[in-house]
């Protein structure tokens, strides 16, 4: 009897099933390999589902490795081209090798309740389609690039990513209403790359051991099919129109504090008729063109005030006038008398000018290489902060109200006040806390009245006493008639502890790293800094070497500081400079709307111009880095409208600015309008970005009638030299 046996490890069938399990014959060859290939597939589809889209692999033009040395870029290849509305010059270099890299990848989610819109916007005949190639076709050649215009290392974006999510991140504070976008949580920084010798030891090795993770593709923060018709703000809306502080833009009415609008601005800022560009520095700080700031109010405040003359078209501002008497210089030197160790351009550096007038304070100590930021409140319907901007002196607008000022603590070397009547003692003295917050421990605070009895002013000196502020010289000047107090912040925590009343009490550890971002003025006294690895512990080294030295308390920080500064020296000289068309002798007023560290503004501390840093509250804090460097700058979220107004800058510095923006504002399109509200025409651009970026947004500046003058794409980074011109819809 025959017995037929199943496969192995099943039991022998039943003879009712006799032959229904045959032995089956062994598979061809032909087989196999078909088998083969259709599993090749199939593991080839899956695993590039599963891998990240190229979006997430950032190729950038920021800036180069932090652990090698800048050099020089090559040559344009026949496959990348750029093209200038100028004559280029023909040069290149030689690339330093990459690295070979392990990769790995985070995912990145936008914040909960952000989303982006896309614009609402019609047909426009100025709107046309990104080219193919990638380049901008203004000559019917293809002339080589610019030395120093090509891109530096954009493989290594990705290691300044890493390095960044080490930073300190703005923490929540809980305090004050902020827009919607602030209450959430700051977006993860996506890492796609390390670097070999980045310093990251066995964090670098366990990226490379780590499988890839999918990634969740972002949209596109600008729609490529889009087309823009651009309107103007309305009747209201004046020639001076701040969104977040005027109600409707005329300046007859204006908010207390700052409070921006629901919807983000997406018109266009009328500009006056007879607008003419500033001249070149330092001309302008002697007269400006008056059609270009004047208005009302601001023609009323001159007729009353001999420190300012109205010559025909121009309003002068002659170099031995002021509010007081005997000019600001004659006002400088009398401080110089009363307190000899302000040493001013070496010791003190950084200045805050509160309730800002002439701005002659500022113009007298440029004169002793100090920095002077003007603060012009909002409630100044005269706008001379707006006057100051065209005269080429650091301002901003804020207000001193319940929230605080958008300085990190512990920021100027002195704070000035010369006869602005604030009520330092009301509401519990917190103004003058604030103060205190954002004075250096050590640093003076210098307040000055036409009345010449500072004592009179009811409850200042309590106030004083209360926080331990010294005084250490008062005088009332005969030939200036005001009498001018000098305080100083106690440089330690010592006097603090001796005081028999501790009210104001110390602010608890959450309130000193509270951000300055519409956060509550609490009634607290920050304490001084203690350990030597703490900022503000010692005063920085003098100026100018104050620039240039990265003290120990930066920590891991410091040789990263030390290589931005280098590289951005680099590209300012190499490329910015000469390699962009701009014509730098028609340019004081800049904005760096994405600072680091200030490497950009450092490389620019020996030219005629000024540079405000501005901070992303979204990204690490790193704003008082730059104070301690004898730099100026803010916080600001690129979600609302900038506190300054309309064509306060002569250059815009976007360096990444979109790309870190991870879809957080809900018309990203309102940042650009912005630019072209504080840029003044005639002004200049350089933004640096991805091309998936840069690409849509040059559409968008053709269609603001903005001149491209530079553009140059590689790879998938580009740069962009452009021009705002007098366009208005």
């Amino acid at each position: 009897m025959t017995v037929s046996r199943g496969p192995p490890g099943r039991p022998a069938a039943s003879s009712g099933c006799l032959g229904c399990w045959r032995r089956r014959p062994p598979l061809g060859f032909g087989a196999k390999v078909t088998i083969a290939i259709a599993l090749g597939l199939s593991f080839a589809i899956v695993w590039t589902s599963l891998s990240p889209t190229s979006s997430s692999q950032q190729i950038s033009t920021e800036r180069s490795s932090f652990a090698a040395d800048i050099v020089d870029p090559p040559p344009a290849s026949h496959n990348h081209t750029a093209t200038t509305t100028t004559t280029a010059a023909a040069g290149g270099g030689h690339r330093k090798p990459r690295p070979t890299t392990s990769r790995s990848h985070k995912k990145r989610h936008p914040p909960a309740g952000s989303h982006p819109h896309r614009p609402n916007a019609t047909a426009s005949p100025d709107s046309t389609p990104a080219n193919a190639d990638h380049a901008v076709q203004s000559k019917p050649a293809e002339p080589e690039p610019e030395p120093g215009t090509e891109l530096e290392e954009e493989e290594v974006e990705q290691d300044q990513e890493e390095k960044e999510a080490e930073l300190p991140m703005p923490e929540e504070s809980g305090d004050g209403k902020a827009p919607e976008e602030e209450s959430e949580k700051a977006p993860e920084l996506e890492l796609d790359e390390l670097s070999e010798g980045d310093g990251y030891g066995e964090e670098a090795e366990e990226g490379q051991k780590k499988a890839p993770k999918k990634t969740k593709k972002q949209p596109p923060l600008f729609s490529s099919s889009a087309h823009y018709h651009w309107k103007h703000c309305g009747a209201k809306s004046g020639h001076h129109y701040i969104p977040c502080v005027d109600f409707d833009g005329d300046g007859s009415q204006r908010h207390r504090e700052r409070s921006c609008p629901r919807l983000p601005a997406t018109c266009l800022v009328s500009m006056p008729k007879e607008y003419k560009p500033p001249a070149p520095w330092p001309e302008r700080k002697e007269k400006v063109w008056y059609g270009n700031i004047g208005h009302p109010r601001l023609s009323s405040y001159v007729k009353g005030h001999g420190w300012l003359n109205r010559t025909g078209d121009y309003l002068m501002f002659p170099p031995d006038e002021w509010e007081f008497k005997g000019g600001s210089r004659h006002y400088v030197e009398a401080i110089d008398e009363m307190a000899p160790d302000i040493d001013w351009g070496k010791n003190i550096r950084v200045v805050l000018d509160i309730g800002c007038k002439s701005a002659g304070f500022g113009v007298a100590l440029l004169e002793k290489d100090v920095i002077t930021l003007s603060l012009g409140l909002t409630n100044d319907q005269t706008d001379l902060a707006q006057v100051a901007l065209e005269r080429g002196i650091p301002a901003t607008v804020g207000s001193l109200g319940s929230k605080r000022l958008p300085f990190p603590s512990g920021a100027f070397d002195a704070i000035h006040c010369g006869d602005c009547n604030i009520p330092w003692h009301s509401n519990g003295g917190k103004l003058l806390l604030e103060i205190n917050r954002i004075l250096r421990p050590g640093g003076y605070f210098i307040i000055s009245s036409k009345h010449g009895d500072l004592e009179s002013e009811e409850g200042i000196s309590a106030s004083m006493t209360a926080i331990c502020w010294n005084v250490i010289a008062y005088n009332s000047d005969d030939v200036s008639e005001a009498g001018v107090k000098i305080f100083q912040r106690p440089p330690s925590n010592d006097e603090y502890d001796l005081r028999a009343k501790k009210d104001p009490p110390f602010c608890k550890e959450d309130q000193n790293k509270a951000p300055a971002w519409y956060t509550l003025i609490r009634h607290c006294l920050h304490k001084a800094p203690v350990g030597i690895e703490e900022r503000g512990s010692e005063w920085p080294e003098e100026w100018p070497k104050r620039i240039e030295t990265f003290p120990e308390w930066l920590g891991d920080l410091q040789t990263r500081v030390e290589a931005d500064h280098k590289h951005w020296k680099a590209v300012v000289e190499k490329s910015y400079l000469d390699g962009l068309g701009i014509d730098w002798s028609n340019i004081r007023n800049v904005l760096d709307m994405r600072a680091v560290f200030g490497g950009f503004a450092a490389a620019l501390a020996s030219k005629k111009v000024w540079v405000m840093n501005v901070v992303p509250v979204h990204a690490p804090d790193t704003l008082p880095i730059i104070y301690e460097r004898g730099l100026i700058g803010v916080y600001h979220d690129w979600c609302e409208p900038f506190s300054t107004y309309p064509r306060s800058y002569d250059l815009l510095h976007a360096d990444h600015l979109f790309s870190r923006l991870n879809n957080r504002c809900k018309q990203p399109v309102s940042i650009v309008v912005e630019m072209d509200r504080i840029l003044r025409p005639g002004g200049w651009a350089i933004i640096r970005e991805k091309l998936e970026i840069l690409d849509p947004l040059e559409k968008i500046l053709k269609s603001l009638h903005w001149e491209i003058v530079m553009a140059f794409r590689k790879d998938k980074a580009g740069i962009m030299s452009v021009k705002k011109t007098t366009w208005r819809p």
